[in-house]
């Protein structure tokens, strides 16, 4: 039975769309603005919860804010708020806490980003801190859009 032999040319040509199909996601990886709800604790006051930004967005943010739902145990929407993230240099990693005064977090049931308050920065379309926006998580309270 005869070996079929493919040169390295004609496998690089196979693989060339998924190479750039890999390549392309990566990109899009690399222009996004990315939240994380790190933490919920009890405070004093109320509740402090901890958000980590990365910005990988083409400019430098001077500010941006979120307005965010917050639905209790129960599923009923308990307070409507604006965290504001202020400056995020392009390429930096910050930490936010908020404090939200009279919430006990053992009563947060989910965290939704409920809408863009405000996006302001040097080569940033303001629509881009929405659709560039990619949420994780590392705690048990469900957080999306």
């Amino acid at each position: 039975m005869p070996v079929k032999r493919f040169s390295v040319a004609c496998l690089m040509f196979l693989a060339s769309p998924f190479v750039a199909a890999a390549q392309e996601a990566d990109v899009a990886q690399e222009t996004r603005l990315v939240i994380e709800l790190n933490a919920l604790e009890p405070s004093e006051r109320g509740c402090r919860v901890t958000f980590v930004a990365a910005n990988n967005l083409q400019g430098d943010l001077d500010r941006a804010a979120y307005e965010l739902a917050f639905f209790n145990t129960e599923g009923l929407v308990s307070r409507l708020a604006v965290v504001d993230f202020l400056d995020l240099d392009r390429g930096r990693t910050k930490v936010r806490q908020f404090e939200f005064a009279g919430m006990d977090c053992a009563d947060v049931g989910r965290i939704l980003v409920n809408d863009l308050a405000e996006c302001v920065g040097s080569d940033i379309e303001t629509s881009s801190c929405m659709s560039s926006l990619t949420l994780d998580n590392k705690t048990s309270i469900p957080f999306g859009t």
